[in-house]
């Protein structure tokens, strides 16, 4: 068996949580990649704590990355602090200079409409 595409890779991620994280993974999964044409899948930063590594969605260069945590699903934003968040999505590494973080705890609704705004804004930014 040939090595698997990042898009299966992240299906693993996905697999490995069980409960309502792998389930919110994969919602957060669909509205970034229903956000704007030409989003890449990636899964990047394997090691041997984190042998599955991290999902990673680009358009050029890095929009955000997910890390599944005991009481939540982050999605980090590696130029978040220069993005327009009118929703106020962002609730995490708010002292960042740069990084801004949603962490997604079970229960929460994912706002789809502010975060396809967010992450057409994460594009535009990188124009």
């Amino acid at each position: 068996m040939g090595e698997k595409t990042p898009s299966q890779e992240i299906d693993d991620i996905i697999a490995m949580h069980a409960d309502w994280r792998g389930r919110r993974l994969a919602e957060l999964r669909q509205v970034i990649l229903g956000s704007a044409p030409g989003i890449e899948e990636a899964v990047k930063w394997k090691k041997p704590s984190r042998p599955e590594g991290v999902a990673v969605w680009m358009h050029g260069g890095n929009l955000c990355m997910a890390d599944v945590l005991k009481r939540a699903v982050r999605l980090t934003f590696p130029d978040g602090a220069a993005l327009n968040d009118p929703a106020g999505l962002f609730n995490t590494r708010l002292d960042s200079k740069c990084v801004r973080a949603i962490d997604s705890f079970e229960g929460d609704v994912v706002d789809e409409a502010a975060l396809t705004a967010l992450m057409v804004e994460a594009i535009r930014s990188q124009a």
